[in-house]
């Protein structure tokens, strides 16, 4: 569920989520954490730097990514999170069509308002 919220906050920051990995390996698998590593460093090398594939300039990133962190700081969104997180317990399907439509049900538009406040107070005079 982590990672499906913070591809959201980026992609809503601008950001192409491709660049977040969250995979699991444990110390008895490595054949898979080498292969995990090396396909996350491909893909981040076929994307290119920051902002390349997104457009930006450094400094929009640096604004975009200060929005991002204001919003995951966020009280409000926090709650509602960990609230999702409960939620998800109980219904015990954390598959990625599941996790993707709560989230897009509970929590969607909070990541949204979040965001656009925080733009709007970084663009203040």
């Amino acid at each position: 569920m982590t990672a499906h919220v913070t591809k959201k906050i980026l992609t809503r920051a601008g950001i192409d989520s491709e660049r977040l990995a969250l995979n699991w390996a444990s110390a008895a698998e490595a054949p898979l954490y080498v292969e995990l590593i090396t396909g996350f460093t491909n893909r981040i090398k076929d994307l290119g730097p920051l902002g390349s594939i997104e457009g930006l300039a450094r400094d929009e990133i640096k604004s975009k990514l200060s929005v991002a962190l204001a919003a995951v700081e966020n009280v409000k969104l926090r709650v509602q999170i960990a609230k999702l997180a409960q939620g998800m317990r109980k219904l015990n399907d954390y598959s990625p069509e599941s996790v993707e439509a709560e989230i897009s049900k509970k929590i969607n538009d909070t990541i949204l308002k979040v965001m656009d406040k925080q733009e709007n107070i970084r663009n203040e005079p």
